[in-house]
């Protein structure tokens, strides 16, 4: 299975978050494909039968700019090819924002509904301020994820 990971990150936590996932991905057998300067052209070439998108969250609850074209071209064209598929969220933030905590990842969350990928797992939130290692503190939603993607 080809599992597109899209991300988006300020200070590069949520790009080694994704960068960790593919590895965990292509070691259990799929074919993970991450660009942190991703087009939805790329996206698209990859050909994605499953979608896991990783960001950060910035000032009010919004997404890092590095994933704002794509977030924006995703939403005015909604690939057709991508209803039905599989997905998830990581989602990253610090809980002292309180209200916009992980908004980023609820945007994708909202997008991903609107384009009909089905969820396959909650939202996972990462904390900021209770996490120095997010990479290792996914690992065991990321097995879920395998789980969930095999079936």
């Amino acid at each position: 299975m080809k599992v597109a990971i899209l991300s988006g990150s300020v200070y590069g936590t949520a790009e080694e978050v994704a960068r960790h996932a593919a590895k965990l991905l292509n070691a259990a057998g799929f074919e993970a494909w991450h660009n942190p300067r991703a087009t939805l052209v790329d996206v698209q070439d990859f050909a994605p039968q499953a979608l896991l998108a990783v960001t950060s969250t910035t000032g009010m609850g919004e997404l890092p700019d590095n994933l704002l074209p794509l977030y924006s071209t995703i939403r005015d064209q909604l690939p057709a090819a991508w209803r039905g598929l599989p997905g998830a969220v990581i989602g990253l933030g610090d809980s002292s924002y309180g209200d916009t905590f992980c908004g980023g990842g609820e945007q994708l969350r909202e997008l991903f509904a609107e384009l009909g990928v089905q969820e396959v797992l909650p939202m996972l939130r990462l904390d900021a301020s209770e996490s120095v290692t997010p990479e290792t503190d996914a690992e065991p939603w990321l097995a879920e994820l395998i789980s969930a993607l095999r079936g």
